[in-house]
């Protein structure tokens, strides 16, 4: 702090100098030349540089010079416009924030509509992000460097400072929790993270960059009926299939019940389609909309194994597909009549037009779908009643009949017992 102080010093003394030759001089005062990058330095570039409270004030000059400010020869009055004007040092400890929108004003302005933006002015959540707390303040670097917060790489260290760390959702009441942990266990996590995949995506490829928007926001890239053209910017195929299925095209018409991507999926802790747990989990996310199949399937040899924790019996997506789903009437299903011998082949080899008659959805309470079944399940109930009825009634009157026997026998004993006493 000593050689920054003493170097304050020459500046001031300097800049006295100048103006008392200035006064001095007949011609008109010429307006105060700005600070240069050298002016700020000589007490910034103390890496010992404190505000009175303590809170450090140094801004390293190599960092800087490196940072992409540097590099593009941007001066420290550039960001820090109320100090255009300085003529005495040192200056105000309160200065106004740096003035991000001079240059990058659509960045700002996206960023003026989002969720971070508005819990700040609301003065709700005031450690929401600000462009500093992601892009760093004096060493900035291009997205494209390795070393940049904003790298594909590095954003899930640097959006988990505040996702990830327990003590400040806790603090700020975030309702969507440790998000961080959880994508770090998903698929997209360990690809990005154990594989290093650059094509994995991270926080901002769903969520976006600087108009981070709520999830009830239709603007936002994570709103519930815009999640399927989210996904699709990377799972192109995929979304081909979906937006032509039955769901997609409920979707599209605006459904607020029709399955999205993350409706089986999940959002943050995506896993892999093909282990037998998520298998099995998806049965009970299909009968979450389609309840009553679930139960008919769940009577069926199929559903009573799955129930057991076996995935290697036919669950809904072996039968009706996955993304392409369509109803059974259309051609293009595999449960439609042209193609059900095909999908019921692929477990078993022998099938044929026979074997396809089974009903895997078999349900003995709908005449209308299955009558044959349904006077047998009506002539069974009848019999079981019938069944209960007449041994109800014979029980009933077995039991009578023994209260009476049981009375006979007592009076017959005690008429024994008394003929014995009379004959003594």
């Amino acid at each position: 702090m000593t050689r920054a102080l003493l170097i304050c010093c020459r500046v001031v003394l300097a800049l006295a100098v100048a103006a008392s030759v200035a006064s001095a001089s007949p011609q008109k005062a010429a307006s105060p030349k700005p600070p240069s990058n050298d002016d700020c330095l000589a007490c910034h570039g103390d890496a010992g540089a404190a505000r009175a409270d303590g809170r450090s004030v140094a801004v390293l000059p190599e960092p800087f010079a490196g940072s992409i400010h540097g590099m593009g020869g941007l001066s420290c009055v550039d960001c820090h416009t109320d100090l255009a004007a300085l003529t005495e040092y040192p200056h105000a400890e309160q200065l106004q924030p740096a003035q991000c929108a001079t240059c990058h004003d659509k960045a700002v302005a996206a960023y003026g509509q989002g969720v971070h933006a508005q819990e700040r002015q609301s003065g709700g959540k005031l450690a929401a992000a600000s462009c500093a707390d992601c892009h760093g303040s004096h060493d900035i670097k291009p997205s494209a460097d390795p070393e940049s917060r904003t790298h594909h790489a590095r954003l899930l260290d640097t959006c988990g400072r505040c996702h990830g760390n327990d003590e400040i959702i806790k603090r700020d009441k975030i309702a969507i929790g440790n998000v961080v942990d959880l994508f770090k266990d998903s698929i997209h996590g360990r690809a990005l993270i154990k594989s290093g995949l650059s094509v994995a995506p991270t926080c901002t490829d769903c969520h976006g960059s600087h108009d981070i928007r709520r999830k009830r926001d239709p603007a936002s890239t994570v709103f519930r009926n815009t999640i399927p053209a989210t996904c699709s910017s990377c799972h192109e195929g995929i979304g081909r299939e979906y937006w032509e299925s039955v769901h997609g095209t409920q979707v599209a018409k605006g459904s607020p019940l029709a399955p999205v991507c993350t409706s089986c999926h999940t959002a943050h802790e995506i896993r892999r389609s093909d282990v037998e747990g998520w298998a099995l989990e998806v049965i009970k996310e299909c009968g979450t909309c389609h309840e009553h199949s679930l139960e008919t399937y769940r009577d069926t040899f199929h559903g009573q194994v799955t129930a057991l924790g076996y995935a290697r019996v036919a669950s809904c997506a072996d039968c009706h597909g996955a993304h392409n789903v369509f109803p059974k009437s259309d051609p293009r299903s595999t449960v439609s009549a042209e193609k059900r011998v095909a999908t019921c082949k692929q477990c078993h080899e022998g099938a044929t037009a026979s074997f396809v008659k089974f009903d895997p959805h078999a349900d003995p309470g709908s005449r209308e779908r299955n009558p044959t079944l349904y006077y047998i399940a009506q002539f069974m109930k009848m019999l079981l009643l019938g069944v209960f009825s007449f041994f109800g009634v014979l029980m009933t009157l077995w039991l009578g009949r023994s209260v009476q026997l049981k009375a006979a026998g007592e009076w017959r004993r005690r008429k024994v017992d008394d003929s014995a006493e009379d004959g003594e």
